[in-house]
């Protein structure tokens, strides 16, 4: 602890520990501090889409990842219809994903970070920035068994430690409260089709007495005997602050489909949630000489509340501008990132938060549901733009829905308060 490191990554989840992989494999002295030890829960509906699982291959988690329950594609559910939707092939991102539980899947890849040379402490907090002469140089740490505190130094920071990233905001970064921010909360059930080829989400939630409720379900098979099954819910919906997400939960187990023969009454497990700010509301990402990544970084998908793939590749996109930071002995190349993530998700995140004003609305998510259920083909291209799986010959297509979208906003009005 009393050498400068090249990097020191702070939290050492998918974002952090992603970050440490790739900066280890590029040669530079990399520290973790996660506070807590692995393995521990985290709230998450555990699936892994294509993109997630095209980071964890290039980790050379490939065989690791066979050992876990992989699935297909997405079953939507809705107005008593149901469609079962491929991955699409694509180019670049496997056709399949799978369902680990985070329990597992986090140690797996901070263990892969050191054995790719990163020094990773759990068990040690982050407590603070350690600022000297108004430069960040590190961090105040506490061992979280012994309570001793001690000081770690390095020339470069990642902050990865989650949605609600204390270390971020030290270091003044807030979220834009203009931009969408999730709720969710999951539990695990047993179910006899825990190994099911899909995972499912529930586009139409209706409580037992058959009335609406806000938000959208899932249903995923996590194939040890269990699935995870959750709620969302956005804040663009008018009431959001007033709803008891604990009432969804229960309200949406009491009314799962029947084949999955779950005893609504009984999880494995008390039920957790949390908040996810989401479309890369999080700013500033980046300081003289550090920067931000995942969900410290609001890194989430609006449309499906999907964190890991993009906690991945903001990972390694910090890791190696910090690598060129080291490379040239200068920190400019770190500026770069703001504009790197604008190319890569400037787009989609507009078009998702957009969308995100859509799923605030019931009475129309209600409608575009009953229309989209009907047309497997507009289902499957609803799929691939929500998972951000478009090709690159259809990136003028998601143009054209983002200025559909800003359209139908435009001439549909906001619901008044009651």
């Amino acid at each position: 602890m009393d050498r400068r490191h090249d990097l020191l990554v702070i939290g050492g989840g998918p974002a952090g520990s992603a970050t440490a992989y790739w900066a280890a494999r590029a040669g530079l002295d990399v520290a973790v501090l996660e506070k807590k030890v692995f393995p521990r829960e985290k709230t998450c509906g555990d699936g892994l889409t294509p993109r997630a699982v095209h980071q964890l291959d290039d980790m050379g988690l490939t065989e690791a990842l066979g050992s876990y329950h992989r699935y297909d594609g997405l079953r939507a559910v809705a107005h008593g219809r149901s469609l079962e939707l491929h991955w699409p092939e694509h180019s670049v991102y496997p056709s399949h994903g799978y369902v680990v539980r985070r329990r597992d899947l986090d140690g797996l890849v901070a263990d892969n970070a050191a054995e790719a040379g990163a020094l990773v402490l759990t068990g040690t907090e982050a407590t603070a920035p350690l600022i000297e002469n108004g430069a960040l140089v590190g961090a105040s740490v506490k061992n979280s068994a012994t309570g001793e505190t001690s000081e770690i130094r390095a020339t470069y920071v990642v902050v990865a430690d989650g949605s609600n990233s204390r270390f971020g905001r030290a270091l003044g970064a807030k979220r834009d409260r203009a931009m969408p921010q999730g709720m969710a909360i999951r539990t695990y059930f047993e179910s006899p089709l825990h190994a099911e080829p899909w995972i499912e989400s529930a586009l139409d939630v209706r409580d037992r007495g058959g009335n609406s409720l806000p938000g959208y379900g899932w249903i995923f098979p996590v194939g040890d005997g269990t699935i995870n099954v959750g709620v969302g819910l956005l804040s663009t919906f008018r009431d959001w602050k007033s709803v008891n997400t604990s009432h969804l939960m229960t309200e949406f187990a009491a009314t799962l489909p029947g084949y999955w023969e779950i005893d609504p009454d009984n999880p494995t497990q008390a039920p957790t949630g949390g908040r996810l700010p989401m479309g890369g509301s999080i700013n500033p990402k980046v300081g003289a000489n550090w920067v931000i990544v995942g969900d410290a970084a609001g890194s989430i998908n609006p449309f499906n509340g999907e964190g890991i793939d993009y906690a991945y590749e903001t990972g390694r996109l910090a890791a190696s501008l910090v690598a060129e930071c080291v490379a040239v002995d200068g920190s400019y190349p770190l500026q770069r990132y703001p504009e790197i993530l604008e190319e890569q998700y400037g787009l989609y995140f507009k078009v998702a938060r957009l969308f995100a004003q859509v799923i605030g609305r019931p009475a129309l998510m209600r409608e575009l549901t009953r229309v989209g259920m009907r047309s497997r083909t507009l289902m499957d291209w609803v799929l691939r733009i929500m998972a951000n799986l478009l090709r690159d010959d259809e990136l003028g297509a998601a143009e054209a829905v983002y200025r559909s979208a800003a359209m139908l906003a435009r001439v549909i009005p906001e619901p008044r308060a009651a």
